[in-house]
């Protein structure tokens, strides 16, 4: 409770002296970022100390284990809090986690028989902290590695018919192949990812005219939005972002697919920054503003994560593209980062811009740990800017 209190008044103190403009890209101190991830974090897990109690859903009457997609993503931002702030208690909390789980994937028949990305995203934390025990712990992975091996053992490549999958298992393929130093699974990656992206629905969800992606087939054209432009969902295109920085980020510089993943950020985060809005966030739908418009913080915080990772790593111009982040960021710490840590304006679980409505600063979505997720690494490749 103590470290709670000391981040509320930093933050407290950040917010009382920081620019009054809600559009201000003024570039923010070091410190207050940290200080903004740790606040966000600490509610959370001071609220979850338990990582692994079920995930009430009561509109649902139900309840979700708590190593589902959602949960996932909120220890894949853990991670990079960890690697700027390397507290062991944070990776103590994800230690616990996968222990409680037995290491095992959702809704998998003996913890590892499914082929569903959603159902394989914890893998990619089980496999982090595999490569980080020294000891390699082979528990760890045995049951994300068994899932991907049976999906390896067959030519299907056609999984992945929804653009979040593409976050939630593509990584997993880099991290098994640096792990075995077996190069097909950088290729099985690839095939599954240029599937999605040229083949499903009518011509692939891509559309290379916008630079953006459809979320599934029931957006292709000739599906509207009312203002007659097409539905690119926010956190959708997001979860594209996301998945591109994190396999630059693991795959070895040498691996001849790495261009595509360069290119398809560089693209996407110029068609991006068009239509940022000008208080800093972006709206759940990116071409038609007045279709449930207003700030969202998850497809914001992915946005701009993958444009700082490519500043950081000299795929996008710094002069360019450092007002739209600090926007963001600046945006997204003032209006949703609530004084006790909770994040407001977090679109709630979906497919598309009417889902989980109205998000607003007060609300709180169906689960609460991914928008989380996207904040902490937005927050992290920042810090590292700075």
């Amino acid at each position: 409770m103590y470290r709670l209190f000391i981040s509320l008044l930093c933050l407290t103190l950040l917010v009382g002296c920081s620019n009054s403009d809600n559009t201000s890209s003024s570039r923010p101190e070091k410190e207050e970022v940290l200080d903004a991830l740790r606040l966000a974090n600490d509610y959370f897990m001071n609220k979850w100390s338990d990582p692994s109690q079920p995930i009430p859903y009561p509109s649902r009457n139900k309840e979700y284990e708590s190593n589902l997609w959602t949960r996932a993503y909120y220890y894949e931002g853990l991670i990079d809090l960890w690697k700027i702030d390397p507290q062991q208690l944070y990776l103590d909390y994800t230690l616990e986690w996968g222990n409680k789980h037995e290491w095992g994937l959702r809704n998998a028949a003996e913890g590892w028989m499914t082929r569903n990305a959603d159902n394989q995203c914890a893998g990619q934390t089980y496999l982090f902290l595999y490569e980080q025990n020294p000891g390699k712990p082979a528990h760890y992975i045995e049951n994300i590695k068994r899932s991907i091996d049976a999906m390896m053992e067959t030519d299907k490549i056609d999984d992945w018919n929804w653009i979040d999958a593409i976050q939630m298992a593509m990584p997993i393929f880099a991290q098994i192949g640096n792990i075995t130093g077996d190069t097909v699974y950088y290729n099985r990656a690839y095939d599954m990812y240029m599937h999605t992206k040229l083949h499903h629905g009518d011509n692939g969800l891509y559309n290379p005219e916008d630079q953006l992606w459809w979320r599934d087939a029931d957006f292709d054209p000739p599906y509207t939005e009312p203002n007659g432009e097409d539905c690119y969902w926010s956190r959708g295109n997001g979860w594209v972002v996301v998945a591109m920085a994190r396999m630059l980020d693991l795959l070895p510089e040498d691996e001849p697919h790495r261009g595509e993943y360069e290119t398809m950020l560089m693209e996407m985060s110029e068609a991006l920054k068009k239509v940022q809005r000008e208080d800093g966030f972006w709206n759940v739908s990116l071409h038609d503003p007045n279709n449930y418009g207003g700030k969202e913080l998850t497809g914001t915080a992915m946005f701009i994560y993958g444009m700082a990772y490519g500043v950081n790593n000299g795929l996008l111009d710094k002069a360019e593209y450092e007002p739209v982040i600090y926007k963001a960021w600046n945006a997204m710490v003032r209006d949703s980062l609530h004084p006790n840590g909770f994040l407001g304006y977090v679109q709630g679980t979906g497919k598309e811009p009417k889902e989980a409505q109205p998000v607003t600063y007060e609300r709180e979505p169906d689960f609460d740990d991914f928008g989380l997720g996207a904040f902490l690494m937005a927050g992290e490749e920042i810090y590292k800017m700075l």
